[in-house]
């Protein structure tokens, strides 16, 4: 199959199943980009990036930032949902933010086989998704629990983390934590690429566009 036959099955099917798309500028490359997001639940969205090449196509999806702590705990998870995975496997850039990779070759590339790769990596992107950050993120979720606990802000967004907090040492409602400010990492931004981070437009791991 041709690069253009490529990308137009891939737009064909996207358009068909209603993911919204767009193509990235391929910088004079011999490749076409094309980025979407998956909406999830978990994971609000993950950001994918298609890149078409001479004989196939790679799959890109950032998921989650750099682990504050406990990063063997995280990496062993890892390594071990990567042996229940179709298509697409975990991997981190050279800042340690985590992706979802794979690569579709050209011969067997069919719209059912891109259904399947991008239901894959959703499922792994959302539902892996407060695992990590309970693994690699446990400290910052218990200081912006107490940290909003004191503001008496809303904890809406970390409902799902309430099983961690510890809530005997949790300040009163509204009263401020001495010297205490709002923690570094918030959940709220684990899940999208840093800006010292590589996203996931720029490549996880530094490969050739070309995924071969």
């Amino acid at each position: 199959m041709s690069r253009t036959a490529t990308v137009e099955l891939l737009e064909t099917t996207l358009t068909e199943r209603e993911i919204e798309f767009s193509r990235k500028d391929s910088g004079g490359s011999e490749a076409d980009h094309l980025i979407l997001e998956l909406p999830g639940e978990r994971k609000l969205k993950t950001t994918v990036l298609l890149t078409v090449g001479q004989h196939g196509v790679r799959v890109e999806a950032f998921v989650c930032r750099r682990p504050d702590e406990n990063h063997e705990g995280v990496y062993r998870f890892l390594l071990k949902r990567n042996r229940r995975l179709y298509g697409v496997a975990y991997t981190i850039d050279n800042t340690g933010d985590i992706y979802l990779v794979g690569r579709i070759a050209g011969d067997v590339l069919t719209a059912e086989e891109i259904d399947r790769i991008l239901g894959q990596v959703l499922e792994a992107a959302d539902g892996d998704f407060n695992t990590l950050l309970e693994i690699g993120f446990y400290t910052s979720i218990r200081r912006e629990w107490a940290w909003r606990v004191s503001r008496g802000e809303s904890l809406r967004n970390l409902l799902a983390f309430e099983h961690l907090i510890d809530k005997e040492s949790l300040p009163e409602p509204g009263r401020p934590l001495p010297g205490e400010k709002r923690p570094d990492t918030s959940v709220a931004d684990v899940g999208e690429p840093g800006e010292s981070g590589e996203s996931a437009t720029a490549g996880a791991d530094g490969a050739s566009d070309d995924p071969q």
